[in-house]
């Protein structure tokens, strides 16, 4: 493999795995920030915990496609803007 080729695999293996579960985790647990509070005050805990599967399969899939910019900056992204919301209402907490 040349170097270019061998770089932009790693990337993918990195962005498919540990970058995937991590952005699934980390929107997992921003979740119950967004979604909006049922009668009784446990939805927006619960579908966060069982949409995880489905959250990782979405992530994964679109890290396994062609355009590697792409997925890597969305996913990215994802990750950067529900890890401010964690650590914005972690800190109105203090």
């Amino acid at each position: 493999m040349e170097g270019k080729q061998l770089w932009a695999r790693i990337w993918r293996i990195l962005l498919a795995g540990p970058l995937t579960l991590l952005a699934t985790i980390v929107v997992m647990a921003a979740g119950s920030l967004w979604l909006p509070e049922g009668d009784a005050q446990v939805n927006h805990f619960v579908i966060p915990v069982v949409l995880l599967p489905a959250i990782w399969a979405v992530l994964f899939f679109y890290s396994c496609l062609d355009r590697l910019g792409r997925a890597s900056a969305v996913i990215l992204i994802l990750l950067g803007i529900n890890g401010a919301m964690i650590g914005q209402h972690m800190m109105a907490s203090l």
